[in-house]
């Protein structure tokens, strides 16, 4: 079973291994290509956000449901893998399905 963590940090590419450590390839994730497109988008929302330190409440929920969105169609389209979710605005896990 693969965890996989989705997160917004600036380094990363929106996906990472829990259990191998790093982040992964979205190409090699065998994910739909409009997946890959939200998660992209997103993380370019996300650089914005941060590059704001986080000031508005309203952004960091909004990127947050967005993230969380996400794990459900990782989850989806991943049968059988671990996917959780880590705000990196507020600093902590939020869930894993």
């Amino acid at each position: 079973m693969r965890y996989l963590i989705v997160d917004g940090m600036l380094s990363g590419t929106g996906v990472r291994d829990a259990t191998g450590g790093g982040y992964v390839r979205l190409a090699g994730l065998g994910i739909s290509p409009k997946v890959v497109e939200t998660i992209i988008n997103w993380l370019a929302r996300y650089k914005t956000a941060h590059y704001r330190q986080f000031a508005d409440p309203r952004e960091v929920e909004a990127l947050d449901d967005i993230g969380l969105a996400l794990c459900d169609r990782l989850a989806h389209e991943l049968p059988g893998s671990k996917i959780g979710y880590f705000s990196a605005a507020r600093m902590e896990k939020l869930r894993s399905v």
